[in-house]
């Protein structure tokens, strides 16, 4: 009977879900914390968590920002090169997640699954970057797989810097002028 009872007790911790972890984001501009939603975007977490294992966002710079829409950052440090990233993952759009404020979506170019370490915060209700009604899916939009849940004033300090950087991958009017750093990502559970 002690047996069964141990058993059912192992079965139970089994089909428990798993603690979403968080990743903690130290810039030069303040602290934010991402929980991360491996039940919606498992691949996508995957791929993130190793990125951040690997110290792969330690040093880089927020080089995209656009006022009331999103930051981005991921691969590039403040002399405007790109570090070196993994395969393309699927895309996992089709969750059900969507990209409101505050929610944390992967980058990818036009091809559905390209998307690598490049990754923003939405800044405001996005539904141009959900999937279009009547699309295939994980063919369109961009896939959300994480929140913010602390730090957002500091997400909207760095939405508020001036911009007219040179360097990195976009044009000045959406690259800070200083260079918003990350100085280092950690995971931690919530």
């Amino acid at each position: 009977m002690r047996r069964l009872v141990l058993l059912a007790a192992g079965l139970c911790l089994l089909s428990l879900p798993a603690a979403a972890q968080e990743v903690r984001f130290e810039t030069s501009l303040g602290a934010f914390s991402v929980k991360l939603d491996p039940a919606h975007a498992p691949k996508t977490v995957a791929n993130f968590l190793r990125y951040v294992r690997e110290k792969h966002f330690d040093g880089t710079v927020v080089y995209r920002v656009v006022p009331d829409f999103v930051i981005q950052m991921g691969s590039y440090s403040a002399d405007g090169s790109a570090r070196s990233t993994h395969d393309p993952i699927p895309l996992e759009s089709s969750s059900g997640l969507k990209n409101l404020r505050g929610t944390v979506a992967m980058a990818r170019s036009g091809e559905p699954a390209s998307g690598t370490a490049e990754f923003f915060v939405n800044l405001s209700d996005n539904d141009s970057l959900d999937p279009r009604p009547g699309a295939p899916p994980n063919a369109t939009g961009y896939a959300v797989f994480g929140k913010v849940v602390e730090g957002m004033s500091v997400v909207d300090a760095i939405a508020a810097v001036q911009l007219g950087g040179a360097k990195g991958p976009f044009p000045p009017d959406a690259t800070p002028l200083l260079p918003v750093t990350i100085v280092k990502a950690t995971v931690s559970a919530p």
